[in-house]
């Protein structure tokens, strides 16, 4: 990475009032972390998701910022608190969601608790312990009267967890203004490690017309969709390619009303992921070159690819060097890794704007009832997001 004046202002005094200060809000963290966790905020319940809305605009308030609420008609609305307005040079964008997986009630049977040095609860790790990140960052970069580097825009949407959809535009747009996007999403896994690459994701559904007919009487006159639809998956398996990293997956299987009747219709919905962008395109083609294979037998198949991959490019590299530079400053021995799972990070990184992601919560269990993060990571976190904030250049490039 090329130092600038912008990139090097950054002492080991200034890193570690940040530290020592976020540390000692260490229990101001974990009380944010509670009230977040304790307001349920499933991604398909409109009221829920607008009820946490209101919530986390009064906490961005709170730190200072100025909230603006992006209304939605058939999602929650999304969150985009600016921060240090006042400060020149482009914004860093810092994004996150707040919505969860877990459908309203789930906090009756998962309470937010704290044990072991650990906090539970329904969406503790993914992501709302990145929420409670961002705001201590930057409160710790008042606290300390150390500005950013810019203007820092922080965007939590309300359906990542369901393809993000109704936010994409909204994520896009702010990221092209942005010198970088730091994406709050968990670290990968309990080592803390920051995610460098994700792979593109998709969903085809396949659906397959057969012919109805009963199953004793006159079984030839009938054309079995879900025997169709199982020659269809055995093909399909094939297009699985370890060599290049992309994979499908048949997940959800339908079909067929009672055993004594020949089926006349059945449905498959398939996970896509590619590791590369130029291999999606053909993926996509082979599923739409798909023909039937019994007499009679219909199919359709709708969808495709709807992340592209986060590759990871030189300045994405140039990014994590500046972040293991800081880390080290307090600390932190970090590494970086590539995973299968795709975030909103996809977006921004496919546009060109360096991305950095896992920038949140350390822990496990994400989407599961052992959903935890480690308390002392929401400080150490916050650091390594503050110093980021306040030491990344106007550009990016490897040295």
């Amino acid at each position: 990475m090329k130092k600038t004046r912008e990139a090097t202002t950054l002492d080991a005094a200034a890193a570690s009032a940040v530290a020592l200060e976020l540390k000692r809000n260490r229990a101001a963290m974990l009380a944010t972390l509670g009230r977040l966790v304790r307001v349920e905020s499933p991604s398909t319940d409109k009221p829920a998701l607008d009820r946490f809305a209101r919530l986390l605009a009064a906490e961005c308030r709170r730190a200072g910022a100025k909230v603006q609420l992006s209304r939605q008609k058939k999602a929650g609305d999304h969150v985009l608190a600016t921060f240090f307005s006042s400060t020149r040079g482009r914004p860093i964008l810092i994004l996150g969601h707040y919505d969860t997986v877990y459908p309203l009630g789930t906090l009756a049977r998962m309470p937010f608790r704290v044990r072991d040095a650990r906090a539970w609860g329904p969406g503790t790790l993914d992501m709302k312990s990145g929420i409670v990140i961002a705001l201590a960052a930057i409160q710790s970069l008042r606290a300390a009267r150390i500005p950013p580097a810019g203007p820092v825009h922080c965007l939590f949407t309300s359906d990542e967890e369901i393809g993000s959809h109704h936010s994409r535009a909204l994520i896009e747009r702010l990221a092209r203004r942005s010198r970088a996007v730091l994406v709050l999403e968990p670290a990968a896994g309990q080592g803390g490690k920051l995610k460098t690459a994700r792979k593109g994701t998709g969903e085809i559904e396949l659906t397959v017309r057969g012919k109805s007919a009963h199953a004793g009487l006159n079984p030839e006159e009938g054309i079995n969709a879900i025997h169709e639809l199982a020659l269809q998956i055995e093909r399909i398996r094939g297009f699985n390619d370890p060599a290049s990293g992309a994979t499908v997956n048949v997940g959800v299987v339908e079909g067929g009303t009672r055993s004594n009747v020949i089926p006349d219709s059945a449905r498959a919905l398939i996970d896509l992921r590619v590791v590369h962008v130029e291999d999606a395109d053909p993926l996509e083609r082979r599923f739409s070159s798909l023909q039937p294979i019994l007499p009679g037998a219909q199919i359709e198949v709708r969808g495709g690819f709807s992340r592209p991959p986060m590759e990871r490019t030189p300045q994405v590299a140039a990014l994590f060097a500046a972040a293991r530079r800081i880390g080290e400053m307090i600390g932190l021995q970090l590494e970086e890794t590539a995973v299968g799972g795709g975030s909103d990070g996809n977006f921004t990184a496919a546009l060109g704007v360096p991305t950095l992601d896992g920038l949140g919560g350390v822990g496990t269990g994400a989407h599961s009832p052992d959903e935890f993060v480690f308390v002392d990571s929401l400080a150490e976190r916050a650091a390594l997001l503050a110093l980021l904030l306040a030491s990344l250049p106007e550009r990016l490039s490897d040295s």
